[in-house]
């Protein structure tokens, strides 16, 4: 059941056309990262655990920003997923897809958005009940065409795709009917997030939100 706390997989892809994809080295940066995200329209954040803070950063976000859904991503392991819904994660976010994983998410009640870049992957996650999915690494696996042949033989399943997109490639995905949003990482560059311009953060994430909201479904046919 879905609750405010832990939004359902479906929930947080509406959030925005595109979920920022962070990695963080400094924890001291994640809370006024995301809240410049939140000012700039942007109500949802993937941490990614690529870095040896990154639960400590997802910790910070969690207690002091609850207004923005905080998910984690880069989750390779039960482990990792029980250790990000500990630190305050409202969902999770895998590069690929397991059993182990995706139970490890339904037995701690978070949404997951487990990564697939096939159709039998696919399948295999829906056997699950898992129909929100992440598309990975979308540019590299086909990107929107491929997306876009699934809608006939798979209309149940949505796909959140991340990858190598960017805003001015986003369009392409977000006009498809399966395709509620996309991830990426431009929103927060590196070098920005490092000097702490979050004044910069906030407007990459409003005018993203701008720009490819009036995209979402475009071409649902």
């Amino acid at each position: 059941m879905t609750t405010p706390d832990r939004p359902t997989a479906a929930e947080v892809m509406g959030l925005s056309p595109v979920i920022p994809v962070v990695v963080l080295d400094d924890p001291e940066a994640a809370v006024p990262l995301a809240r410049a995200l939140h000012a700039g329209g942007v109500g949802v954040v993937e941490l990614t655990l690529r870095t040896p803070t990154a639960l400590e950063s997802a910790r910070r976000i969690a207690a002091e920003v609850p207004e923005v859904v905080l998910g984690v991503g880069t989750c390779v392991s039960a482990a990792d997923v029980e250790r990000s819904v500990e630190a305050g994660a409202r969902f999770v976010v895998s590069p690929g897809s397991t059993p182990a994983i995706i139970r490890a998410a339904q037995e701690s009640g978070v949404a997951v958005l487990p990564g697939v870049s096939t159709v039998s992957e696919a399948l295999a996650a829906l056997e699950l009940g898992v129909r929100d999915l992440k598309f990975f690494p979308a540019e590299q696996a086909g990107g929107a065409p491929f997306l876009g042949a699934l809608r006939s033989p798979l209309p149940q399943l949505r796909f959140c795709p991340t990858g190598g997109i960017s805003q001015a490639s986003a369009p392409d995905y977000l006009g498809l009917s399966n395709v509620p949003c996309v991830g990426g990482s431009w929103l927060t560059p590196a070098s920005v997030v490092a000097e702490g311009r979050f004044g910069e953060v906030e407007r990459l994430a409003r005018e993203a939100v701008e720009a490819l909201g009036p995209h979402r479904g475009a071409s649902a046919a």
